[in-house]
This record gives C-alpha cells, structure tokens and sequence, in this order.
C-alpha cells in the first residue's frame, strides 16, 4: 500500500514536470516580417534599417549596397522523432539601397514563396578542350609535378 502510493507520487512529478509547450531554435532577426513593414521605400535609409535590423545577415560580394536579412525558427517535431527539428519559419528580407543610403527596393520572402525563384540554368564551359595546346602543356606540367623524386647516388 505505502509502495503504490511513493510510484504514483512519482508518476505524478514526472508527468507534472512535462512541458507541453515544444521547443523552438530561432535564428536571426525575429518577427522580420513585422519589423520589415516598418522599413519604407524611398524614404528610410542606411541608418533606419540599421537601427531597427541591425548590421545585416549577409552583405552581398558583387554589390555592397545589398543588404539580406534572415530568420529561421525551427522546432522539435515530437518525442518519438528523437529531437529532429523541423523548420517552421524561413524568413527572408532582401534591401537595395541606392548611392546616396536611401531604400530603392525592399522583397520579403517567406517559405511558401522561397521555392518559386528561378535559377539560371547556364553553365560555364571549359576554354580547352582535351586536345588543345593549352590541355597538353597543363597536363604535362602535372605530371611532372606528381612524378616522384629519383635518387642521385
């Protein structure tokens, strides 16, 4: 009697100290599309995305007055799926900003609308082919590069 009743206190603690609630990463900037309403076109600046963002997710390499800002949220899916996460909010925030550090273009992506930009499907090709000049003279000189050493005695 007195063993049953120490099981079931236990029982009840451990379902008591259950969260119900799931456990959630986020990454980024949060609420991004809220805070990107407040950025407006032609008339925010450098200094306003700045304050209200903060310095951006990523800067672009060609072109520096491209600003992306990123949120991710991911939560745990359940107890059975042993902490595999899945994402729920892949926010992306892309601002142009002219010469003079005004806002020209702001594009908000959301993980619905993520998998519709198109990529362009051109290649780069090669500028020699197998039996050019240029192939012969680089393969050569690879081979002798990888050609072990030979003892001089």
């Amino acid at each position: 009697m007195f063993h049953s009743k120490i099981i079931y206190f236990i029982i009840f603690i451990l379902l008591a100290s259950c969260n119900v609630k799931k456990a959630s990463n986020i990454y980024g900037i949060s609420s991004l599309k809220n805070k990107s309403k407040k950025i407006i076109i032609n008339k925010s600046n450098k200094n306003d995305v700045k304050s209200l963002l903060g310095p951006p997710s990523v800067k672009s390499n060609f072109d520096e007055n491209l600003w992306i800002y990123l949120e991710t949220k991911k939560t745990n899916q359940s107890v059975f799926k042993f902490g595999e996460q899945k994402i729920e909010k892949n926010n992306v925030l892309v601002i142009n900003i002219n010469q003079i550090g005004i806002v020209s273009k702001k594009e908000f992506y959301d993980i619905n609308n993520l998998n519709n930009i198109t990529f362009s499907k051109k290649t780069t090709e090669n500028i020699y082919e197998k039996d050019s000049y240029l192939y012969n003279l680089l393969s050569s000189l690879r081979e002798k590069m990888n050609a072990p050493f030979k003892n001089k005695n």
